[in-house]
């Protein structure tokens, strides 16, 4: 018998997940508040619901991948006013530590089990099930899940206590953040240099200077191309505020992460907030004086 998953936020990463898993024989039935995600996700065989209410009436399992800590917490809210029998609702968003408790908080008063499980990848990673699990709470529910979870990700992670998830998630993007800031720069001292941003990638990617961040957003600094996003450039500012805040608070000193949200931020007051967070690569060429124009493709194949 298909196991029916349920989906709220059908957006760059809640969206592959679906795909993923309505490939996989899942049953999914999602919900988004933009009528345009609903008609791609019916399009590639999710059921929609009318309502995040009755994605939770008809699924014991819940994925809430939403954008903002505002849009989570009412969605928590939803659920527990719904009619629905416990639930296991499991929280794949990036949000702060507060954030993620007072959800759990909302849920747990209605009778339901709440995991903490932000994912570790980008939309083009979701997109090929490239992703990484962070998931915290109940053993017993991620023990239970782990089939769901490796349906749309490579691997999953118990991390123990809820909320270790998120911590985890906080670790993975200061490095993401600063291998982005990296990359951006070696790319503009590559083509500063006079080097071929397209075989700078090739290069650079084969030897010991490589990370999986240069691999995946290294193509889009050399094309100039920066949209679709994988990770918008507005999403990532939120993301970077809260590891900023985390590290605050722990008071931990983290002065490339700092550099590299100052450029994230220069790179949002040129206007690039709706392009890929690599767009910072765009900025880094500004200061530098680099002009290059249109975007340049990688050079075809001889046939």
């Amino acid at each position: 018998m298909q196991r029916t998953i349920g989906i709220i936020g059908l957006g760059i990463m809640g969206g592959a997940f679906a795909r993923n898993l309505v490939a996989g024989g899942w049953k999914v039935v999602g919900y988004d508040i933009e009528p345009a995600r609903n008609g791609e996700a019916k399009a590639a065989g999710i059921e929609i619901a009318h309502s995040a209410e009755a994605v939770a009436e008809v699924a014991a399992d819940i994925i809430i991948s939403l954008p903002t800590p505002r849009a989570v917490l009412d969605t928590a809210q939803l659920i527990a006013r719904s009619n629905a029998t416990p639930r296991t609702v499991i929280e794949a968003s990036t949000l702060s530590l507060d954030d993620k408790m007072a959800g759990k908080d909302i849920l747990e008063k209605a009778g339901h089990t709440v995991l903490d499980c932000p994912i570790s990848g980008t939309g083009a990673q979701a997109a090929v099930k490239d992703l990484v699990v962070y998931a915290s709470g109940e053993p017993a529910a991620i023990k239970r899940l782990e089939p769901l979870f490796l349906a749309f990700a490579r691997k999953v992670y118990d991390l123990g206590v809820y909320g270790n998830g998120s911590r985890m998630k906080f670790v993975a993007n200061h490095l993401v953040a600063i291998h982005n800031v990296a990359a951006a720069e070696a790319m503009v001292l590559a083509m500063k240099a006079g080097l071929d941003p397209h075989q700078t990638v090739e290069v650079i990617s084969s030897g010991a200077g490589t990370s999986r961040v240069f691999e995946l957003r290294a193509p889009m600094m050399a094309s100039n191309t920066y949209l679709p996003a994988t990770m918008r450039s507005t999403t990532w500012k939120k993301d970077l505020t809260v590891i900023g805040d985390f590290a605050s608070g722990l008071g931990c000193p983290t002065p490339l992460f700092g550099l590299a949200t100052a450029l994230h931020a220069a790179t949002l007051a040129m206007g690039h907030g709706a392009e890929d967070s690599a767009v910072v690569c765009a900025a880094l060429e500004k200061m530098a004086g680099l002009e290059r124009g249109a975007p340049h493709p990688p050079p075809r194949d001889p046939e």
